[in-house]
């Protein structure tokens, strides 16, 4: 566990150290500070220093098919949504592909990087922020932190160390049980099987939510099913 005052990016450290070949699985950089924080498909994840979990924890797939990245992916955000739930209530849910939502706000993401050689699936660095003291969200008007929720302040590199505990054991599903993994992935899925509103290339159309594939593809019905890629659609909140 190495904890820094600040840094650019905790994924591009751990990134740097797996590259260099002294990380281990498990290894794990926290920040109080991050510069250039990353966030799903090139866009920013911006944090007040000193009141959030921002974390990358380095875990080595090993023998594991790259084609079962996804389902690391899945196994990553139940871990995630788990430990939150202990403290926020069951009202914890994965949004898809795999933010952490608290009812309909936004609480924290997940960005995972994989260094992969030739066929081999070397790392996988997973990026983890979640919103835990932080209470003014400028711009962000769906934000919502553990503070926020609870009314409490709590200990961020205890609960860093805490979270810790959950990606181990989420990643021991991963590699033992991955149809279990998409199990607890759709128990916790934000809006399974109701209505949504969802906007494609201007259209927005209402469809219902019925999951997700193990390749990451989000599964709607709406007269027909339709399947959506990772940036394909943008989420319509009314």
């Amino acid at each position: 566990f190495i904890e820094l005052l600040s840094v650019d990016s905790t994924n591009n450290y751990a990134m740097a150290l797996a590259h260099e070949g002294v990380a281990q699985h498990g290894t794990t950089i926290f920040a109080r500070q991050q510069t250039a924080g990353k966030g799903q498909r090139s866009k920013t994840w911006t944090a007040e220093p000193g009141a959030n979990i921002i974390m990358s924890v380095v875990l080595e797939p090993k023998e594991q098919p790259l084609s079962s990245a996804f389902t690391l992916s899945m196994a990553m955000a139940v871990a995630v949504q788990q430990f939150f739930a202990q403290y926020a209530s069951f009202e914890t849910k994965v949004k898809w592909p795999n933010d952490l939502y608290w009812r309909d706000r936004k609480a924290g993401g997940i960005l995972i990087e994989n260094i992969v050689q030739g066929p081999l699936w070397r790392y996988a660095i997973v990026g983890i922020g979640i919103n835990i003291n932080q209470t003014g969200f400028e711009g962000l008007p769906d934000a919502v932190s553990l503070k926020q929720i609870t009314g409490k302040d709590f200990d961020t590199v205890a609960l860093a160390k805490d979270l810790c505990t959950f990606v181990q054991k989420g990643f021991e599903a991963f590699v033992e049980n991955g149809t279990a993994v998409h199990q607890a992935y759709h128990e916790h899925l934000y809006k399974m099987n109701e209505e949504v509103k969802l906007k494609q290339d201007g259209r927005v159309f209402t469809t219902t939510i019925k999951g997700v594939t193990s390749l990451g593809r989000l599964i709607t019905y709406h007269n027909a099913e339709e399947f959506f890629d990772i940036g394909d659609v943008e989420w319509v909140h009314s």
